[in-house]
């Protein structure tokens, strides 16, 4: 019996070897991906309240969920130099009741529809809303519109809130990228409201219910409002509801009109964190904003230089240096304004050296043409990514919101994957050397200042 086993056992070794060698042999030889589809955007409807609240239905899938935001044109960008984080507390504080519904009325109704409702801000749009299943749209509608319109404001909860603020900002502040990204904004943005998010704590316990409200009465109002409503839903229902639910909203102001100057000139700034084993970069300048012409192609050469995960920074300064984990480029987007970031956290002793390694490949992108095989791998990554962000009822709105913030028309979004796919080495080359001139980018660094500052002097920022 136990010379059978062993024969078996020996069977079986000999027979994987073979069906490895199959496995890896069928691997080495991927079938050539497809030409990347574009994406279509299902036919949306739009209709305009009396008061200016503009609605957008757009008919999406087929399981029964309906997802319905309230997109309001005001956040960070209404905020004065002693408002610091006062629409954050305004967005917490629209959940914690209304003047008819309590908090836990409101978590209760809409987990009875079957899900949540939540509101957030941010630079320029307050979000409130959530996704419920679809018989429960009009209700919701209802929902959303009290939160919004008739929110309670009350002393109790504003302490709660200001509390949960500290303790957040205090355990974000303690983390060496927060502090890099802090001062980056503060370098970028100058004196325009997006250049402070965190509040002193002085500032922060100086917020008083009546300054809360004050925000929310200058602030919000149907002018300033579009809903959008996505998923599987009866229009007519819907639209009922909504004229229903705020038909009576006050006009309120027109949106705030205020693009930040970003900054575009040469400093670099080193925040002391003695001791630091590493030291946290964020380093930019200003780009084509959604409106211009060279968005697109923007978008293909940050996702060839820095974006993507097979990019060149990350190839060079993560693979082959092993300076960092995980670096990466991003295009920060506002209204009329964005900028091109490179973050990362480096060994503290070769700061010098990854900055040079981001330059070297800055200056190597504006003077050379990448090679067709390379730019066709990001290209195919990019439209496959557009196609799953937009494949969801949230992820839907999201792109619209976007088109219509930035006033680009649906045709963007019905183009996007073809003008993607239609940039070619060239355009990469000369948008890198258009937008991204080494002598224009500013520095953000949070480390061992003495360390940082011996490297500094050595750092190659262009090429010879």
């Amino acid at each position: 019996m136990p010379s059978a086993i062993r024969y078996i056992t020996i069977a079986i070794l000999v027979a994987v070897p073979a069906f490895a060698q199959d496995t890896t042999a069928r691997r080495e030889t991927p079938p050539a991906p497809g030409t990347p589809k574009a994406f279509r955007v299902p036919p949306r409807q739009t209709f305009t309240l009396p008061n200016g609240l503009q609605v957008t239905l757009v008919p999406f899938g087929r399981v029964p969920k309906v997802a319905i935001e309230l997109e309001l044109r005001t956040g960070i960008i209404d905020q004065g130099p002693n408002d610091v984080s006062l629409a954050s507390v305004v967005s917490d504080m629209l959940t914690e009741g209304t003047t008819t519904r309590s908090a836990q009325d409101i978590s209760r109704q809409a987990a009875e529809m079957g899900g949540a409702l939540t509101a957030s801000a941010g630079s320029e749009v307050f979000s409130i809303g959530g996704e419920v299943l679809s018989d429960f749209a009009a209700p919701y509608v209802a929902l959303l519109a009290d939160v919004t319109m008739n929110p309670r404001f009350d002393e109790a909860d504003l302490r709660r809130t200001l509390d949960k603020h500290a303790r957040n900002n205090a355990i974000a502040l303690s983390q060496p990228q927060t502090l890099a990204q802090k001062r980056f904004r503060e370098i970028m943005y100058g004196n325009h409201p997006f250049a402070h998010v965190f509040p002193t704590e002085e500032m922060l316990r100086g917020f008083t219910v009546a300054r809360v409200r004050d925000f929310h009465a200058k602030n919000f109002g149907a002018r300033r409002a579009r809903l959008y409503v996505s998923g599987v839903f009866n229009a007519r229902q819907v639209e009922q509801a909504v004229r229903a639910a705020f038909g009576a909203w006050a006009e309120g102001p027109a949106p705030t009109e205020n693009p930040p100057v970003i900054t575009a000139r040469r400093q670099i700034d080193v925040i002391d964190r003695p001791n630091s084993v590493q030291s946290s970069i964020w380093m930019g300048l200003p780009v084509a904003d959604p409106s211009h012409a060279d968005w697109v192609k923007m978008n293909v050469t940050d996702a060839l230089l820095g974006g993507a995960f097979g990019s060149r920074i990350t190839a060079n300064i993560r693979e082959d240096k092993g300076y960092t984990y995980s670096p990466g480029s991003f295009i920060w987007t506002r209204k009329k304004a964005s900028m091109w970031v490179q973050t990362a956290d480096v060994t503290s002793n070769v700061t010098g050296p990854a900055l040079t390694e981001i330059f070297k490949e800055i200056d190597r992108l504006r003077a050379e043409a990448p090679p067709e095989s390379e730019l066709a791998g990001i290209r195919n990554n990019l439209a496959g990514i557009f196609t799953v962000q937009n494949s969801s009822r949230f992820g839907l709105i999201n792109q619209l919101q976007f088109v219509d913030l930035h006033g680009l028309g649906d045709s963007y979004v019905s183009n996007y994957v073809r003008d993607l796919m239609a940039v070619t080495p060239e355009d990469v080359r000369a948008t890198a050397e258009r937008h991204l001139d080494p002598q224009k980018v500013s520095i953000a660094i949070v480390g061992t200042k003495r360390e940082i500052e011996r490297q500094l002097g050595e750092v190659k920022v262009i090429r010879p």
